[in-house]
């Protein structure tokens, strides 16, 4: 290891401590998460075509959700009890579990429970991988190493869709997930091997007892997200709104069953309050969440209803949205800490502008400002996450930040929960309701994006006041180097 003061990796001390081993490790169990998630849009027809209960079809990702946002919030408490290096070999074992449930399901129902489970270990696996970066890596870095995971997660999004298609096309849909049975075998075998540090291998709270698990936060938190999701999956816009604003009002419950215990808590304090950067992250984290979900969810329906525009195309519109994400983590990953406010307001002011953007590019069908709306959504994620997830993390409470860096995530997958929702009740509202034709799409693609404009703004101003407080102190760090 060497000794520096500057935040640049130094990836050949790196690679010779074992500690590069341990984050390529780490960061697996995100691909395998987010291939997963997006590899079942592709896989779907054909599993249709094999499995009854077709009524059922959209709980495939909902149910994963659930099971992904009750875990990832469990996970960050549960490291008080139980080693990482054990949390993250159970995360993955459910994961695969779960896969192979998936694979070898004869009816809905049953692949319906596999999804659950495998949501569960996945949810986990993502939350551990940033408690992981806490707890085993410097501050100085977590930048860097964060800027990996974003672009982990944009590789995943680019081929999960291409492994379903290449799957099902050669072998069959069950051996899709058969894959994922595999890689979450590999996944646990690997984090008994490599996970052996003292910081791995022993509970957090090992100086005195435990914390009592938040069974109630834990139950309110998972009933909310069932009601969001029950409202995204069937849209009816009267009883869609009312479940909606029950799992809202269900959530804002449980944020406060969740600060009534602060030794148990699942989420950092002064979660939304911008008296403290961490609260001005998680609003601008949970804003741009929600914000950005319209185009994933209705673009290619919108695209292909208005203007004629092939699916492909579409498909590869996304993908860029992907590339430019890990592409541009990676490029501002070692930016030095005087500058990360700044990348911060710029990645979201890049977003906030993508999604406006969108409100005209979609009617308009110009597939190269659909393009550049797309790339500015994707490369402003990729720009700012790394920095505010290392803003949250550094600027917790002491003794909050393991439950901070598994709230990131965590936050932003009930973003998407919401997102999802909130975009089909606005579809309806707005033309869906009267059939798929294209007078209803134009309608439909004027209000979808405009609808979300006030959360772009509300991201932004959020960034602005993580640029406004005064940055957390970086100590030197034995793990941190010149590049040589």
């Amino acid at each position: 290891m060497t000794k520096t003061s500057t935040n640049r990796v130094d990836w050949r001390a790196l690679w010779a401590s074992g500690d590069l081993a341990r984050f390529c490790f780490i960061s697996l169990g995100i691909l395998l998460h987010a291939t997963n998630e997006t590899m079942v849009a592709t896989v779907m027809p054909a599993m249709v075509g094999e499995l009854a209960g077709v009524q059922l079809v959209g709980w495939s990702l909902a149910i994963y959700e659930l099971g992904a946002i009750v875990a990832g919030a469990a996970a960050g408490r549960l490291v008080s009890y139980v080693a990482l290096r054990t949390n993250m070999m159970v995360a993955a074992m459910l994961y695969a579990g779960g896969a192979l449930v998936c694979a070898a399901a004869p009816l809905m129902p049953l692949f319906l429970c596999g999804r659950l489970i495998e949501g569960l270990g996945g949810g986990a696996l993502v939350s551990l991988a940033f408690v992981s970066v806490e707890r085993l890596f410097a501050r100085a870095i977590w930048p860097q190493l964060f800027g990996v995971m974003s672009a982990v997660w944009g590789v995943a999004a680019f081929s999960g869709p291409v492994l379903g298609a290449v799957m099902t096309e050669l072998l069959s849909w069950r051996w899709a997930f058969g894959v994922f049975t595999l890689g979450g075998t590999a996944m646990a075998l690997a984090s008994f091997l490599v996970l052996d540090t003292p910081e791995a291998t022993r509970p957090q709270a090992t100086g005195g007892s435990a914390p009592p698990f938040p069974l109630a936060a834990l139950g309110c938190l998972a009933v909310s997200v069932v009601l969001i999701a029950t409202a995204g999956v069937d849209i009816a816009l009267l009883r869609s709104s009312l479940l909606l604003s029950l799992g809202l009002i269900g959530l804002a419950l449980f944020i406060y069953i969740d600060a009534l215990k602060p030794r148990s808590r699942l989420f950092p304090s002064r979660l939304f309050s911008w008296r403290s950067p961490v609260g001005a992250g998680m609003t601008m984290v949970a804003a741009f969440s929600v914000a950005t979900c319209s185009f994933t969810v209705y673009g290619p329906l919108l695209l292909t209803s208005l203007h004629g525009i092939p699916i492909l195309t579409t498909g590869y519109i996304i993908a860029g949205e992907s590339i430019a994400w890990s592409i541009l983590s990676i490029l501002v990953a070692n930016a030095p800490p005087e500058r990360e406010r700044l990348i911060i307001v710029g990645g979201a002011l890049m977003i906030a502008t993508g999604v406006a953007g969108f409100a005209y590019t979609v009617p308009a069908g110009s597939i190269p400002l659909i393009l550049l709306c797309a790339l500015l959504q994707g490369g402003g994620f990729g720009i700012a996450w790394p920095f505010v997830t290392r803003v949250i993390v550094a600027s917790a409470r002491e003794g909050e930040q393991t439950i901070a860096s598994a709230a990131v995530p965590t936050m932003q997958r009930i973003g998407y929960a919401v997102g999802a929702a909130l975009t089909g009740i606005v579809a309806y509202a707005s033309g869906f309701s009267e059939g798929l034709n294209r007078e209803a799409a134009a309608n439909v693609a004027a209000w979808l994006f405009l609808a979300f404009i006030p959360l772009g703004i509300l991201g932004c101003l959020a960034a602005l006041r993580i640029s406004g407080a005064p940055p957390a102190k970086l100590p030197i760090s034995p793990l941190a180097g010149e590049i040589d």
